[in-house]
């Protein structure tokens, strides 16, 4: 009889619901359960790229129809606790730089505790920490409050985003060792689609709850908590462990080389920081994201500045010369680029992690720093040609890579360091992403004011900057050249590895015909993840359209 025939249900008892002995799973584990439930968590946190449909109405929450302005001189302390006058977009957009900061710091400090407690304990923590975050943040809109705001949905939240980001990660590709690219491609696609669904979503409520006398922002807030507690439990509770040793039925490991890029040994979490491939992989990724969060943080005023009146019609006419009603109808056609950016975004997370299982991480990578680099050189002679089409076209192709990226670090990282600490490294790494999220758009913006200020057109204020993130990604490039396989003095011994696991079983194939089977569970758990994401879709879709009228 197999060892995993036991019913999850006779698991002892005295283990708590989120005890990881509790979702080892069974022989009749379908591992395309797995997925799903790592959606249901990554499209929730998701939406802190689309946190920004919240700013302009907070910053009117008092004033109403027009901002109430803070007295001269006030700073950023009197903004933390003034109830007499409204909040700057630049004071609420920090809830971003919050998200995204302390994102990598919970990854990187909980990271360990994670691979110890398993992905529901941690599931659970996020949903938590996320749906918390936003509660506090309504409190703090409905006091007026920004350090509640910042404290609450900023910190609170931002350590739900850690937690939920890194969660399936280690799992997925324990599940998958034959697709590690594609089994996490197609969660951190959640992480890149939750703003594509959630921005809609909190426009309709904010509709809903809009009064004279408020935004409607606070209640959306209380709403989005609700839903994604929901759901994010609903993942958590959706994930299951395979056994030590697992593999799936009619995959044989490939066969071990000291060179390949792929090893068959295991790197203590302790030690994975003390190589040179750990640090060479970091500096890839926050190369990569630098450059990419960089255009998206200005996606939308960067095409309206570069073609003004060509958007409509009207060549020839630049930015400045545009009339309000004008730039109005400028800036509809930019969010379509903006949205056709996202769709970019998510469809290259699963596309080049899926193509990086028969390529190869480092080639994957490889292919994103030479493209990348040819097409920011390129994008201001696209410009200044004034081909719209081709421009659009250069940034799908390097947004596609830079969500690529996410998607592929961590099968590149389980590659070379194997899977028993794989989520832990892969939180440690992931400060790259917090030094990138500062990098990048504090570049492009500043760069963009010393443009203006410097007298440069609209039409051009972009193009050192675009040359400067060339340059990143020539970093990227050479970081990315220098990786090579872990030398073997930092593998664990089988006994290290056994004890990490807390108990060994060999190797245990669940049949072909039960992981392959469609059942109304499978079925069931796809529906609830697929139907939002294809509302999200259609949504951006029809915003893209926009552009080609």
């Amino acid at each position: 009889m197999s060892h995993y025939s036991t019913p999850l249900a006779s698991v002892d008892t005295a283990s708590g619901l989120l005890d990881r002995k509790r979702i080892i799973a069974g022989a009749d584990f379908n591992r395309w359960l797995a997925p799903p439930a790592a959606l249901a968590i990554h499209l929730c946190i998701g939406m802190a790229y689309g946190f920004s449909v919240f700013w302009l109405p907070l910053s009117r929450e008092i004033g109403g129809s027009k901002p109430l302005a803070c007295p001269a001189g006030s700073n950023i302390l009197n903004a933390l606790f003034t109830t007499s006058c409204d909040w700057l977009v630049a004071d609420l957009s920090w809830v971003f730089t919050l998200f995204i900061f302390f994102l990598g710091v919970a990854a990187a400090l909980w990271g360990g505790w994670l691979e110890r407690a398993g992905p529901r304990k941690a599931g659970v923590a996020a949903a938590v920490c996320w749906s918390g975050g936003l509660l506090l943040g309504a409190l703090g809109i409905v006091t007026h409050q920004l350090w509640i705001l910042w404290l609450g949905t900023g910190v609170l939240g931002g350590i739900g985003l850690g937690l939920g980001y890194i969660s399936p990660v280690s799992t997925l590709i324990k599940w998958f060792p034959d697709r590690r690219g594609m089994a996490t491609g197609m969660a951190i696609m959640g992480f890149g689609g939750g703003a594509m669904i959630g921005a809609p979503l909190a426009q309709i409520l904010m509709e809903h709850f809009r009064t004279p006398g408020s935004g409607g922002v606070w209640q959306t807030f209380v709403v989005l908590a609700a839903v994604y507690f929901v759901f994010m439990m609903g993942g958590a509770f959706g994930y299951r462990v395979p056994p030590p040793g697992w593999q799936p039925a009619g995959w044989t490991p490939p066969e071990p080389n000291v060179k390949a890029m792929i090893t068959h040994g295991q790197v203590h979490l302790r030690d994975a920081h003390k190589t040179t491939a750990f640090w060479c992989v970091w500096l890839v990724l926050c190369m990569n994201v630098s450059a990419g969060i960089g255009v998206l943080s200005m996606a939308s005023p960067m095409l309206q500045e570069i073609f003004g009146g060509s958007l409509i019609g009207q060549p020839g006419t630049g930015f400045t010369a545009l009339t309000d009603a004008q730039r109005a109808s400028v800036a509809v056609i930019a969010a379509g680029f903006a949205g056709l950016l996202s769709l970019a975004n998510i469809g290259g997370r699963f596309f080049w992690a899926s193509v990086s299982d028969h390529i190869g991480r480092k080639m994957t990578y490889f292919i994103f720093f030479l493209l990348g680099i040819a097409m920011y050189a390129a994008a201001p002679w696209a410009a200044h040609a004034g081909s719209m089409l081709l421009f659009a076209g250069f940034f799908c192709v390097i947004l596609s890579m830079y969500g690529g990226g996410f998607a592929t670090v961590p099968a590149y990282l389980a590659d070379l360091f194997g899977t028993q600490f794989v989520g832990a490294i892969h939180g440690r790494l992931l400060t790259a992403w917090s030094t990138a999220g500062i990098i990048g758009p504090v570049l492009v913006s500043y760069m963009r004011e010393a443009a203006i200020s410097a007298g440069v057109p609209r039409s051009s204020v972009y193009d050192v900057t675009l040359y400067l993130l060339a340059g990143l990604l020539v970093i990227g490039l050479i970081a990315n050249l220098l990786v090579r396989p872990v030398p073997h003095k930092w593998f664990m011994s089988p006994e290290e590895v056994r004890a990490a696991q807390g108990h060994h079983d060999g190797p245990h194939v669940i049949p072909s015909s039960r992981a392959r089977a469609l059942t109304v569970s499978s079925v069931l758990a796809w529906a609830a993840v697929g139907i939002p994401i294809a509302w999200g879709v259609w949504i951006t879709l029809t915003k893209v359209a926009v552009l080609f009228r």
